[in-house]
Formats: structure tokens, C-alpha cells, sequence
């Protein structure tokens, strides 16, 4: 691998993956939604389905808190983290 290269690839997504551009919070802060770069307006559960299946770009899900919880992927950034991007 060359120098540089696996910085190139985690910020590519598969050409059948969105990118989350945005999000929506409740009251208490937590993420109940989120927006792909194509303006669709995803619910969390459905995000989760589409995450799981890895139809979402640069997000894991893991198990945390007894259940499924939608992450962005740790690379350092915290600008790209899904709790810093724009809300809508």
C-alpha cells in the first residue's frame, strides 16, 4: 500500500453507498434522523436497516446500550462525526 493510499480509500464510499450530509436531533440532542447526499430523509431505524446492509457510507454499527447504535467511522476527523454535521 502506498503512502497515502489508506487515507484515499476511507474517504471514498462505494459507488452504491449515500453519504449522510445532515441530521436531525430531538430535544435531548440524540440523532432521531438523517439526510443523504441525494435529500433522502431517513428515520433512524431505516438508517439503521440501510447501515447494516451497507448502503451508508463512512458509518459502522455496533451494539451498544442493549441495542444497535449507527456511528461514523473513527478517522480522526471530528469535523465528518455524525454529531458535528448540519441539521435540517
Amino acid at each position: 500500500m502506498g503512502e497515502g493510499q489508506g487515507e484515499q480509500d476511507t474517504n471514498q464510499a462505494a459507488s452504491d453507498q449515500e453519504k449522510i450530509i445532515a441530521v436531525r436531533k430531538n430535544e435531548d440532542g440524540d440523532i432521531i434522523a438523517f439526510k443523504t447526499e441525494s435529500g433522502r430523509q431517513l428515520d433512524y431505524l431505516t438508517a439503521l436497516d440501510e447501515a447494516k446492509a451497507g448502503k451508508l457510507a463512512h458509518v459502522d454499527v455496533f451494539h451498544k446500550y442493549g441495542r444497535d447504535i449507527i456511528r461514523s467511522e473513527p478517522d480522526g476527523v471530528k469535523e465528518n462525526n455524525l454529531s458535528n454535521l448540519d441539521t435540517f
